[in-house]
């Protein structure tokens, strides 16, 4: 039951490259945690557009770089949409002194291992989030 990850834009002045290798790797990171893909949708978007998502589900005007929604219907499948804005990722890009290709990146793992059913609520989970995620963007680069 081997399903794929799509991409989508509707960020103005972003244009994805590397989409294979970027599917090849959240696939890795999805097996390696015991689970399989299923339909992912990632959908790039601005902040404004992913600001009314989070105020319309969330209940949150805060701006953020992603909002992940599970739609798995089976517990080892992973599936859902996620929404990326752009506009957070240039700004953290910057502001955390990193390149932007580092930083989606790690915002495509981060967005991926919630899917999985990793939080971040808590500062103990915020750690493991982030083990997890530099262990992911180190592994990237066989991709």
């Amino acid at each position: 039951m081997r399903k794929t990850i799509h991409f989508f834009t509707v960020a103005k002045k972003f244009n994805l490259t590397g989409k294979k290798s970027i599917r090849d790797w959240l696939e890795f990171v999805i097996q390696d945690l015991g689970k399989v893909p299923g339909e992912i949708n990632i959908i790039y978007t601005s902040d404004e557009k992913l600001r009314i998502i989070s105020l319309k589900y969330l209940r949150s005007g805060n701006f953020t770089d992603t909002i992940s929604f599970n739609l798995s219907e089976e517990e080892k499948v992973v599936s859902g949409d996620v929404y990326i804005s752009i506009d957070r990722i240039r700004d953290n890009a910057k502001k955390y002194k990193v390149n932007f290709n580092i930083e989606l990146k790690r915002v495509l793992v981060h967005s991926v291992l919630h899917l999985i059913g990793f939080s971040d609520d808590t500062e103990k989970q915020r750690k493991e989030m982030k083990t997890m995620e530099n262990k992911y963007l180190k592994a990237q680069f066989k991709f």
